[in-house]
């Protein structure tokens, strides 16, 4: 107890280390942002506590639990990059959501945005579900080689169609790449958050499931209740109205140049 004293008062404190500081609470800060509403969330509670473990036991000369903690701190590297395979895949590919690449986002036709809130506002009256995504900067060329190549002109009779029931492709979502449909019945992950409403179904944990992970524009129309909603770098937007689609459509999925 006596060294530990010893080494507090022995600390010298100045600006640099108030920089130092800040960093790294800017860097937590982040962290448990990104494993909110996780299955993470509970295993870095059971790291810390680990941690804290190994701390007491070096403080007060315990040497049995000093030497298992040290034990399994020498395999948490390797554990981390298992248990949090889903958030490190999230936290990379968020580089890619920097303002400064925004330039590179694909152009759509301004006329797309009206076809995508006509065939949606068509579908919900109908309570068909659907999942419309548009890439933005992200690829998503591993989802989309999940489900059946397209390749046409997006129009709203052409979505209509695609989530008819009893159709073939109508229980996937359809991708839309530069203004065009690629591809349609494709497989989106489904997030793990756990503070999604008990309401929703796979529909829509696969709509938020694609946007933690890139960040897609993803359009989700509930097949029950027929309402619109919106998934957007992994937050979940419900019960809007067409014009507020068209206006986030507007915002977020920048149309050509000289479109109408």
């Amino acid at each position: 107890m006596t060294a530990l004293y010893d080494r507090l008062t022995s600390i010298e404190f100045g600006w640099l280390d108030v920089i130092d500081i800040v960093l790294v609470a800017f860097v937590i800060y982040n962290v448990l942002v990104l494993i909110r509403g996780t299955r993470a969330m509970q295993m870095m509670i059971g790291l810390l506590i680990l941690v804290g473990a190994r701390f007491v036991a070096q403080t007060f000369d315990l040497f049995a639990l000093e030497s298992l903690s040290r034990e399994i701190i020498f395999y948490l590297p390797f554990a981390i990059i298992v248990l949090f395979q889903h958030e490190i895949r999230r936290a990379l590919a968020s580089f890619g959501r920097n303002p400064l690449v925004a330039f590179l986002s694909p152009r759509v036709d301004a006329r797309d945005h009206e076809a995508i809130v006509r065939a949606t506002e068509e579908l919900a009256h109908r309570k068909v579900g659907a999942l419309i995504v548009l890439e933005r900067t992200q690829q998503l060329r591993m989802y989309i080689e999940s489900g059946k190549k397209i390749d046409a002109l997006v129009s709203w009779e052409l979505l209509v169609s695609l989530f008819t029931h009893d159709t073939p492709l109508h229980d996937g979502a359809v991708v839309i790449e530069n203004g065009r449909i690629i591809s349609a019945g494709v497989f989106l992950p489904l997030s793990s958050n756990t503070d999604i409403s008990k309401q929703h179904g796979t529909r829509h944990r696969a709509a938020l499931g694609l946007s933690e992970e890139t960040d897609a524009f993803v359009v989700v129309v509930s097949e029950e209740n027929g309402t619109i909603g919106v998934a957007l770098d992994g937050v979940l937007y419900e019960n809007l109205e067409p014009s507020t689609l068209l206006e986030m459509l507007k915002i977020h999925v920048a149309p050509k140049k000289g479109g109408p």
